[in-house]
This record gives C-alpha cells, structure tokens and sequence, in this order.
C-alpha cells in the first residue's frame, strides 16, 4: 500500500491518534515519509507543557497537517488525545463553522484570506501570545505582520506554498511550463487533468493565463476567464483538491492543478511526475493555525500549538507534507534534496509574479460563485 494511499485514508474519517501506532513519520514543504537514512529528520520530541491540559482536543484541519507521530508523542507526554477531521477547501470549513457543526473543534487551520474573513465575522479568539513566546519569536520576517492578520492576533503562519501543475513527465510530449500549457495541450489530456475544487483557484488560474490579477474584479476579466475555462472544461476528469494524488501515480491522470506540497509529495511516490511553478505566476498562500472563539479546550489547543510548532518537531511535520515552513530554525534541521528542489525553494524571478489571494466583497464573491457553479454543472 502506497504511503500517500495509506495516509489518505487514515484522514477520510475523524482520525483518533490517541490509539494510533507511530508506523508514520513526516515533515517538509510538501511532504514525503522521514526515511531511516542520515538525511532523515530527527524524530518527534517531547516538549513538557506548562500547562495541565487535559482531555480530548478535537481538531478541524487540511489532511496531513496533523502527523500521526507527532500526534502520538504529544498523547504520550500530555495524555491529551488528539481527533482530527479534514476539509479540502477555506469555504468547506467556513460553511460548517458558521451553521454550528464547528462547535466541537479548538483550532482550525484557515489560508491567509480566509483567517480575515473569520476575524470579521468574529469566529477567532485571540491568541494570548504570552503562551506561544517561543512560536512567535521564531517566526520569520516575511510572516508576521501580513495583511490578514497585521499583529498575528488571531492566527500563526503553519505552512505556505504555491499552487501550480504537477505532471506525468513521461506520459507528455512536452512539459507544461505555464498555466496556458493546459489549454494548448488539452485534446493530449482530454479526461486526464484535475483541476482543484477551489473556486478562487481555478478562476485565478485562468486569469494569471490571461496576465490578470487573480483578485480581478472587473466583470469582463471575470467573464473572460470564465470562457476560458469552457474551452478547457472538456479536458478535465473532475475537480479534486486531494483524490488526483493516487490517480497520477497509478497513470490515470497526467496533468493536476495542484499545491506545490501535494506534487512534491507524489514525485517521491512516482520520480515521472514533476511539480512546476507556472511562468505566468500564480497563488502564493500560506495557511495557519487559529483558535475558535467556541474553543472547548483551550488549555490543550496552547500546548498542542507550542508542541507541534517546536523546530524539531515541525521539521518532521515539513519533511512528510513538503509545504513551506515559517519557522527560522526549521531549514537547518531539512535535508538538502528537500531545501535544493525548485517546487519547494522558489526561484526569486517567478515569485516576484505570485499573489496571494485576497477577500472579496459580497458582491464580487457573488459573481466568482455564480461562475463556478456554471462551471461545474457543463
């Protein structure tokens, strides 16, 4: 059983780490299993909490953010057992939180814009910075301060990334080098491409194509990358944030719309499939860990905070899900075959032309939504 395969299905369900074995091990900008060699991260350390955080803390996340042996550490040194269920979209997890399905969760872990959003509609509880001294000491410079979350408040930067193509190199002609390759190579892939179940995404794919911003809220932008997509909506077999990963390391699928850390991670699975960053830029996120203002335990939801972002341990987190670690002391403590590869260090020419995604008004997110819908349904 695949690596990927096996983690992916320990998170279809409310995982329950509290009774799992620690088989797995995990790190990175975007992931991959820790190997027993002399490149492998150190293992999971314990951290002894200042805190007597007791309990269950139930948490509402991306799937394999939370490790399973980093989890299980923090169990056997705290006795707070760990629950975790998975969404594979901002817009998912909002949906739940606002119609009260969320009550039962501590921390959620939103994108950049989604944790604006959520401070707006007050659903984040701000964070006593005094418990997490060493987490916010360690940040670096390019994350803190961001425009979501101007003092980091409400939110802590846990991983970024970019968002661009991952690709079957053997099963192509020619390699994708920008987001305009899908269209050019479409009747190629018909019915083997995926494109992301995101509706901020795929629209802002299509107008980063165009040499557009992809916050555009112009209304013949918008209806011009809508078309676009039209053209190209034949070619893709469905849209997918995470179940593409087995389907393209089986040759099923060839081509992903995908996040850097997903394409890095199948690329350890298949060596065929490549992840590029598109000439023409693209999203630039990073997502974070926050504290629900219905947050049943809070005591534990600090520790477990202080716990998994300690260096040692969120090097092993880096080192399985390949995304990007905002933690000064982390690179050190990577493997240079992680720090050296071009999806996962990013070259400063092509991130010059990266965006973030930003929050839309009512009215625009209404259009992007109207588009979306019409999308998925021809």
């Amino acid at each position: 059983m695949s690596f990927l395969r096996m983690r992916r299905r320990q998170f279809i369900q409310r995982s329950s780490f509290f009774l799992m074995g620690a088989g797995l091990s995990a790190c990175g900008f975007a992931g991959g299993s820790a190997s027993q060699n002399a490149e492998s991260t150190p293992a999971a350390t314990a951290a002894s909490p200042t805190t007597a955080a007791t309990g269950t803390l139930n948490l509402y996340t991306w799937a394999d953010y939370v490790n399973p042996e980093v989890a299980q550490a923090f169990t056997q040194e705290t006795g707070v057992k760990i629950t975790a269920d998975t969404y594979d979209a901002n817009e998912t997890m909002l949906a739940k939180v606002q119609a009260g399905g969320g009550t039962g969760y501590s921390l959620v872990y939103p994108s950049d814009y989604m944790v604006a959003q959520m401070v707006e509609l007050n659903l984040l509880e701000p964070l006593d910075q005094s418990r997490l001294e060493a987490v916010y000491g360690d940040l670096g410079d390019n994350f803190k301060n961001l425009y979501y979350d101007p003092e980091n408040k409400y939110s802590i930067p846990y991983t970024w990334g970019t968002t661009g193509i991952a690709y079957n190199s053997k099963e192509l002609k020619k390699a994708p080098t920008d987001f305009n390759s899908l269209w050019e190579m479409r009747d190629q892939i018909k019915g083997r491409l995926t494109l992301l179940d995101d509706v901020r995404e795929v629209m802002g794919m299509s107008l980063k194509s165009l040499g557009y911003s992809l916050n555009s809220k112009d209304k013949a932008q918008l209806q011009e990358a809508y078309d676009k997509l039209r053209e190209l909506k034949p070619a893709v077999a469905t849209f997918t944030s995470y179940d593409w990963r087995d389907r393209m390391i089986s040759g099923d699928i060839v081509v992903s719309h995908a996040y850097s850390g997903d394409g890095l991670q199948v690329g350890k699975e298949n060596p065929d499939v490549k992840y590029v960053v598109p000439a023409s830029g693209c999203t630039l996120w990073n997502d974070t860990i926050a504290m629900l203002k219905t947050a049943p335990n809070k005591d534990a939801a600090y520790e477990w905070i202080k716990y998994s972002m300690e260096p040692k341990n969120s090097a092993v987190i880096t080192e399985a899900i390949l995304f990007g670690n905002p933690l000064k002391a982390v690179p050190a403590l990577l493997p240079e075959s992680i720090k050296s590869n071009p999806g996962w260090a990013v070259a400063p020419d092509l991130l010059a032309k990266t965006e973030k995604i930003e929050p839309l008004d009512d009215t625009t997110q209404a259009i992007y939504d109207d588009y979306w819908t019409k999308l998925k349904s021809v």
